[in-house]
C-alpha cells in the first residue's frame, strides 16, 4: 500500500536531507524502501550496518541512502552534516528513527537549513478509506478502535495477533529505546506509568498524583512523560488559556498512538482514536505544506469542557467534542462560541440517526463519515 506522505517525501528527495519519524512499527523502513528503485540501506542496530556507516561506504551510485536509527550514533547530527556539507545530493539521503530527532539538539552541530522533517503515524480511518476503499467505514473504525492502527495488528485483525504484537511493541521502547537513547534504569516505574496512564486518558493528569502513586518527585514524572512523548508512545494535549477568562492554565491531557492499549469504555478510545487523527492532520499539515496548527482542549474553571480545539497561527479554528451515542449538541460549544465566533464547530458521534446543523453553524456529524475526509485546510 502506499503511505499517505510517500508523494510528498519523493517530491524532496533532491532538495534536503529528509527525516522521518514516528513511532515503532508504523511503516518507516518500508516507505522509504518504496521511494526509488535503487536504494542503499543501513540499519544501525545491525552490526556489519554499523560498521559500514563508520568507513562512509554506501555505494554512492544508488538514488537513495537510508540510514535507519542514525540517532543512535553518538553526534550523528555533526556526522551527517559532514556528509551533506561536502558531498551533498545525490545520492538523497533520508534519515529514519523511532525517537523524535529533532529533540536531541544538544548532539552535534545543528542541520538548520539542511532538511525537511516528516512525521509519520499509523493508520488512521481517512488513510485506511484511501488504500482499503471499505464497503463499511463503520466496520473499519470498530476495528481500528479494538487493534489499533499500526499496520501490521490492524491488517492482520486478530485478538491473538494483537494482543502479542502489543506486548512486544512495548518490551522493544522500554527494554531497547529507553536503555540505549537515555540510559534509563527504572523501566519498572515507567512501565507502571504507563499503564497508569491508560486509564486516564480523556482527563487532565495531575503530575503530582501520578507522583504520588509511582513514589517520586513532580520534576521525575515530568521527565519520564517527556521520554515518552519523544519515543513516541504517547503525545501531550496542553489547554487553551488565552483570551478564555477563567481558563484553567495546567493539566494536559495526554493520548496514546495506539488506540488499542486504552483501558476505558468505547467512548473514550473514540476520543483517543480522534486525538490520533487530528495530530496526524495537524503534523501532515505542518511537515508537508508549511502550516502552523497545534492541538489543545479547551476548559474552564466553569468545568465547562470542549474535547479538541485547532489552533490555525495560535487562533482557533476548530472545535471537536466526541461523544458515543448522542444527538442532542453540546451546550458548552455555545460559551465558547461567545468568545471564538468564527471557529467551526463539531460533534462526533458515534452512534447517530442522522446528522444535524444548527443555526450558530454548529454541526453533528457521524465520526466515521467525517474521519474518513478529516480535513484541517
Amino acid at each position: 500500500m502506499k503511505r499517505y506522505l510517500t508523494k510528498y517525501i519523493q517530491e524532496d528527495l533532491d532538495k534536503k536531507i529528509i527525516l522521518l519519524t514516528g513511532p515503532r512499527q508504523t511503516g518507516k523502513t518500508i516507505l522509504s524502501k518504496m521511494l526509488k528503485p535503487d536504494y542503499d540501506y543501513f540499519n544501525f542496530d545491525n552490526l556489519d550496518d554499523r560498521l559500514a556507516l563508520k568507513k562512509k561506504s554506501w555505494d554512492r551510485s544508488k538514488e537513495l541512502v537510508i540510514f535507519d536509527e542514525l540517532h543512535k550514533l553518538k553526534n550523528w547530527k555533526s556526522w551527517l552534516k559532514g556528509i551533506y556539507d561536502t558531498e551533498g545530493i545525490p545520492p538523497a539521503i533520508l534519515v529514519t528513527g523511532s525517537a523524535k530527532l529533532d529533540t536531541y539538539r544538544k548532539v552535534g552541530d545543528s542541520l538548520a537549513g539542511r532538511f525537511f522533517q516528516f512525521r509519520m503515524h499509523p493508520l488512521d480511518l481517512k488513510e485506511i478509506s484511501t488504500f482499503l476503499e471499505p464497503q463499511n467505514l463503520e466496520n473499519e473504525l470498530d476495528k481500528h478502535l479494538f487493534f489499533g492502527g499500526f499496520p501490521e495488528p490492524f491488517l492482520n485483525g486478530t485478538t491473538r495477533f494483537y494482543n502479542r504484537w502489543k506486548k512486544s511493541h512495548l518490551d522493544i521502547i522500554l527494554k531497547q529505546d529507553l536503555i540505549e537513547l537515555e540510559n534509563i534504569q527504572q523501566i519498572i516505574q515507567i512501565e507502571t506509568l504507563i499503564h497508569l496512564l491508560k486509564d486516564r486518558v480523556g482527563s487532565p493528569v495531575s503530575y503530582s498524583s501520578l507522583a504520588r502513586d509511582l513514589q517520586c518527585s513532580d520534576k521525575t514524572v515530568k521527565r519520564w512523560l517527556t521520554i515518552l512523548e519523544n519515543m513516541y508512545v504517547l503525545f501531550k494535549v496542553p489547554p487553551f488559556h488565552k483570551n478564555i477568562a477563567r481558563a484553567i492554565q495546567k493539566a494536559p491531557k495526554f493520548y496514546f498512538y495506539d488506540t488499542g492499549q486504552i483501558i476505558g469504555d468505547s467512548g473514550i478510545k473514540l476520543e483517543n482514536a480522534v486525538a490520533c487523527a487530528l495530530q496526524k492532520e495537524i503534523h501532515f499539515r505542518e511537515d508537508c505544506f508549511g502550516e502552523t496548527k497545534k492541538l489543545y482542549y479547551l476548559k474552564n474553571k466553569d468545568r465547562k469542557e470542549i474535547d479538541f480545539c485547532i489552533t490555525t497561527e495560535e487562533t482557533p479554528s476548530l472545535m471537536v467534542e466526541v461523544k458515543w451515542k448522542d444527538g442532542n449538541l453540546s451546550p458548552n460549544f455555545e460559551v465558547y462560541h461567545h468568545i471564538f465566533p468564527q471557529v467551526k464547530m463539531i460533534q462526533l458521534t458515534k452512534e447517530l440517526k442522522r446528522e444535524k446543523t444548527f443555526p450558530n453553524g454548529a454541526e453533528i456529524r457521524i465520526a466515521h463519515n467525517w474521519l474518513s475526509t478529516l480535513s484541517l485546510s
